[in-house]
């Protein structure tokens, strides 16, 4: 029973609000973000933060849902992602982690750095592009195999006005974990008279 005890002191000390572990689905990820709203309206956060906040997990959560791959136990253990919602005095994380396979990792790497190296304009003037490639493919299945225009990182980027933290582990020769964390400013007021 210790164990609760030293979760409870962890995340008081890593100023985590909300974590869930486990297999995401429509529900929980509905579950995950009403559970983040109400802690935000419990802080009496400014109406612009919450929106950012929540535009930030929609899209990561939606990514995590889309792109979580079925592996089979044996590989990895039971499918399974992170999520967690951390606030500070200045700041709200917004953090997630799941397997992916590490055939994948550099092109994401590399599509993450592309990201990195746009300013607010570069991120609009990117989605334009995208948007206008995939056009001839609405309404077909998806603008994307996964149901996507691949905008999802892009959207984080340009909603949190903070470049993406991410880093990948090797679990194993066919899998690796791609962490990510977004980070929204809770003093927009400030940021915005200056």
């Amino acid at each position: 029973m210790k164990y609760i005890y030293d979760l409870h002191k962890v995340m008081l000390k890593q100023s985590l609000l909300l974590v869930y572990e486990g297999e995401f689905s429509q529900e929980i990820t509905k579950a995950v973000l009403a559970m983040a709203e109400r802690n935000m309206d419990s802080f009496g956060e400014q109406r612009k933060v919450k929106t950012k906040v929540f535009n930030v997990m929609v899209e990561l959560l939606q990514n995590i849902f889309k792109h979580s791959q079925s592996y089979q136990e044996e590989i990895y253990g039971k499918n399974n992602a992170i999520f967690s919602l951390a606030k500070t005095d200045d700041y709200y994380f917004v953090l997630s982690g799941n397997p992916l396979f590490t055939s994948e990792v550099e092109s994401l790497k590399n599509r993450l750095d592309a990201i990195n190296l746009l300013d607010a304009a570069g991120l609009k003037e990117e989605r334009r592009r995208i948007m206008k490639s995939n056009k001839s493919n609405i309404g077909k299945k998806g603008l994307s195999d996964k149901g996507g225009a691949g905008l999802g990182f892009l959207d984080m980027a340009k909603k949190s006005g903070n470049k993406i933290h991410f880093d990948f582990e090797q679990i194993n020769d066919q899998l690796s974990f791609f962490s990510l964390r977004m980070t929204i400013d809770r003093n927009i007021e400030s940021k915005s008279e200056k």
